[in-house]
């Protein structure tokens, strides 16, 4: 549907502005993302309201539990939010002051605070312009700048695909880096490489660790919440420990046994130790208990926006080369996070500011992601930012469209035409 206030557009004989704008706003507003709660969602977390334990209960370890089989890891650390888990990995691997972590700069800002959080430093990698992904080429750049040591990697699964990640662990692996995937885009997202490489992200076959979130707008809706997955047992119980303010209960672990023990050598039911400072990151029952009915529809709600996606592809392919899909890494198939198209806004003589305001004038929300994070202010204060021509590039004409399940097939074609009018094309 054409916005009639646009100058540019055509009236329809005998449909007054009016009239036009009235059926305009009658159309539900699309924003770029949305979760997907279905009654069974609700009647799960009502059953937990009922219940005894509205957190550290049964839904927690259930909640875990599914997760590792979800992801094919071996231990699910579940935690309030995304950032959390980061902050958790990075603790957990014994990340500090003096350490640097290669960040590519396309990601959102909790990738390279959980770095700054734990005290280290971040040195900020280009990515692939046409991906926003970080490569193996850009993060061996990006560590050759490191004024000290470099600990670890963050690949960002941006938009739900990932890049050479094989590549890329092979580079940390030869350099004794750690490597944390940012996979908060990326629940749900398999890949086949062939030789019978083949898996899911969370599986750990390139990671020491790898962090998801949970916010409503991502693949499944805790409301908010996170977790961390890993192959490590000693990994998953230290972050474990660290989510619950460094605390440990069990007896072996008990290092002041006058204070722990009775006479009769048992451990006072009371007693616990703090080992270590630990934070308050648990994830409570009513998160796991939504967080487990979500994940029971994972593989639906990846298909359903891969379908969308396609869709997407079809409805915009005239709009080519001036609106254009991020590219896709080969071997990778995506359960997409987001819809991000590359609209070359001064080839067609127009801003990004006044494509967002036409669709918004349509009832379409959009976004941006993401700001490369060197440029913002707290980062530009510590050191001025390198270089970062592929991240430039990819910012410059990045455009974040409306994709989740509840889309139906009508609202594709609505967000295409849409954009098509905004782009004059």
């Amino acid at each position: 549907m054409k916005n009639n206030e646009d100058p540019g557009s055509e009236k329809k004989p005998g449909l007054s502005t009016a009239h036009s704008e009235d059926m305009t706003q009658a159309l539900p507003f699309l924003p770029y993302g949305r979760h997907h709660i279905d009654d069974d969602d609700v009647a799960t977390v009502v059953a937990v309201l009922r219940s005894e334990a509205l957190t550290t209960g049964p839904a927690v370890p259930a909640f875990e539990a599914a997760l590792a089989t979800a992801t094919r890891a071996q231990h699910a650390i579940a935690c309030g939010n995304g950032t959390e888990a980061l902050h958790l990995a990075l603790l957990g691997l014994g990340l500090g002051p003096g350490d640097w972590v290669v960040v590519p700069a396309i990601t959102f800002l909790a990738t390279a605070n959980a770095v700054r959080m734990v005290g280290a430093d971040v040195v900020f990698a280009d990515v692939d312009p046409d991906t926003g992904l970080i490569t193996t080429e850009t993060a061996a750049a990006a560590a050759a700048r490191a004024p000290g040591p470099v600990r670890a990697v963050l690949p960002v699964h941006l938009a739900g695909q990932f890049g050479d990640l094989p590549a890329l662990a092979d580079l940390a692996r030869a350099h004794g880096w750690a490597v944390v995937e940012d996979a908060c885009h990326a629940i749900g997202t398999r890949y086949d490489l062939g030789t019978e490489c083949t898996g899911v992200v969370g599986d750990g076959r390139w990671a020491d660790a790898t962090t998801f979130s949970f916010h409503p707008v991502k693949t499944i809706a805790m409301g908010e919440g996170g977790a961390v997955t890993t192959n490590n047992p000693d990994l998953a119980h230290h972050m474990a420990r660290l989510r619950c303010h460094g605390m440990v209960r069990e007896a072996t672990n008990f290092q002041h046994p006058a204070q722990a023990f009775a006479e009769d050598g048992r451990a006072h039911p009371w007693y616990y130790e703090m080992t270590e400072l630990g934070f308050n990151y648990r994830a409570c029952d009513l998160q796991c208990a939504l967080g487990l009915s979500q994940l029971a529809k994972l593989e639906h709600f990846a298909a359903r926006r891969r379908d969308l996606m396609n869709q997407y592809t079809a409805a915009l392919a005239p709009l080519a080369p001036h609106v254009r899909p991020l590219a896709r890494t080969p071997g990778v198939l995506p359960a997409w996070h987001l819809h991000i198209v590359r609209i070359a806004f001064q080839d067609i003589g127009t801003t990004r500011d006044a494509v967002m305001a036409h669709l918004r004038a349509a009832g379409i929300g959009s976004q941006v992601h993401y700001i490369p994070v060197p440029w913002q202010p707290y980062y530009r204060h510590r050191s001025t930012p390198p270089p970062l021509p592929g991240a430039e590039r990819y910012y410059a004409q990045a455009l974040s469209l409306p994709l989740y399940p509840g889309m139906t097939d009508g609202d594709v074609e609505r967000v295409a035409e849409a954009l098509r009018d905004a782009v004059g094309r």
